[in-house]
């Protein structure tokens, strides 16, 4: 009987800090960068690999298309670039597979509108 209450309590932790594990680790990521012609913010509301979206909030600057791509510079990993959809004026959604696995990742947002094409860098930590 002492055994079985030892293991339910111990399965009752383990599941516990699993849970407590996955909730802390993939905190959203919302970074803001500005170029020359163009600011935006970047949201990444589940920083995990596998698909996932990204939000691009252009904050200055009038763009017409959006694309995201990333590297993972470290390990020599890149992820083909990815056509945002305009939801609301401003607002650009990026849906794919764009991080391969945990880790450091720079994620290049690509802006095209009247005032020209820029590259914009952002750095996120991807988590699990």
């Amino acid at each position: 009987m002492r055994r079985m209450l030892i293991a339910a309590v111990l399965v009752a932790v383990a599941v516990a800090l699993f849970v407590a594990g996955r909730s802390a680790s993939a905190q959203p990521v919302r970074v803001t960068t500005t170029g020359a012609h163009y600011a935006a913010t970047v949201v990444i509301d589940d920083p995990s690999p596998g698909r996932g979206t990204v939000e691009v909030v252009v904050e200055r600057g009038d763009a017409d298309a959006v694309h995201v791509s990333a590297v993972m510079t470290d390990m020599g990993h890149a992820t083909p670039e990815l056509t945002a959809t305009e939801r609301n004026p401003g607002h650009f959604t990026a849906e794919g597979d764009l991080f391969t696995m945990t880790g450091g990742w720079e994620l290049t947002v690509r802006l095209d509108g009247p005032s020209g094409t820029e590259d914009l860098t952002v750095r996120a930590l991807i988590t699990e």
